[in-house]
């Protein structure tokens, strides 16, 4: 190809795409607008109108191409031409709102509408006879595809991920795990504005056992029994600072829960199966939710954020 021709054929891509970066957002944005007045019934005269129209103005930015590509050689030709281009190009622009529609980052509202021309621009240099421009509306077709359909869903993924850890991680000095007692395991874990809840159960699906963790904000400036205490209840607090509160049940079961400080806020736990030395021992393991531990928990979906 001479240096005429590649500037001739670079005029008619470039011709093409500005068209188009500038018409179909138009005819996008205008139907939009009468759906939204009308219904659907008020959009399709103009959509009858604006295809149509889209489609004479793409045929207008080939007349520049009329030596370098055959297929607007003539009106006719070039009229042809321009539905071939238009529908390609259509479905690039459908295939990346659908991209975009998942979370694949286009940028901003201006890279978006300039994105708009390029599958039209990448479907007129296919009708190039030339190999090296074919060669790049190829490579072109196949960076978007590889970016829309596989790179940028992942970084959206990421960035949801990343979001989640975010909000997770809002109270960090609430964030607390113990070691789960002998044969039991996290199972469920909820952060709240004021709170962090761990829930541990048996391993083993036919046991029954339950021990309940709460960090929280300190409500008081150190644990203490309130002032009445219910029929069967017993309330006590060691010099340590740790309270420990019994429920006595009618049955002869008994609910134990202990309370201590630990740093800037209040962990408790309780339990009608778990004896005091193993809720003791739990309070004393406890340590910061690790990013190996949270991202387990996230991945098993046994951690929930509540408002």
């Amino acid at each position: 190809m001479t240096s005429g021709r590649g500037a001739l054929t670079a005029l008619h891509l470039f011709l093409v795409w500005a068209t188009m970066a500038a018409a179909v957002p138009t005819l996008g944005f205008v139907l939009l607008v009468t759906v939204w007045g009308g219904g659907a019934g008020a959009a399709a005269p103009v959509f009858v109108l604006g295809v149509p129209l889209t489609v004479g103005l793409l045929a207008a930015a080939g007349v520049p191409a009329r030596t370098v590509v055959p297929l607007c050689g003539s009106v006719p030709q070039r009229l042809g031409w321009a539905v071939l281009v238009f529908v390609l190009g259509t479905l690039g622009v459908l295939a990346g709102l659908a991209a975009y529609g998942g979370g694949v980052d286009l940028g901003g509202a201006g890279t978006r509408i300039a994105l708009t021309g390029v599958p039209y621009a990448v479907a007129a240099a296919l009708f190039v006879p030339s190999r090296w421009v074919r060669l790049g509306a190829v490579a072109a077709l196949a960076a978007g595809v590889a970016y829309g359909g596989f790179v940028g869903p992942a970084q959206s993924q990421q960035r949801r991920h990343e979001a989640e850890v975010s909000r997770y991680r809002e109270h960090p000095e609430l964030l607390y795990l113990g070691t789960a007692p002998p044969g039991m395991q996290v199972s469920r874990a909820e952060v709240g504005p004021a709170y962090f809840s761990v829930e541990y159960r048996p391993v083993r699906q036919d046991e029954f056992a339950y021990v309940g963790l709460t960090v929280r904000s300190p409500l008081t400036p150190a644990p203490r029994c309130p002032e009445l205490v219910e029929k069967g209840v017993t309330c006590t607090v060691d010099t340590h600072g740790e309270m420990r509160t019994v429920r006595d049940f009618p049955g002869g079961g008994r609910a134990v829960t202990l309370a201590r400080r630990h740093r800037n806020a209040e962990a408790e736990v309780t339990s009608q199966t778990l004896d005091e030395p193993g809720l003791r021992h739990l309070l004393n393991t406890l340590h910061p939710l690790s990013d190996t531990e949270l991202e387990k928990l996230m991945r098993e979906k046994k951690i929930d954020h509540r408002l």
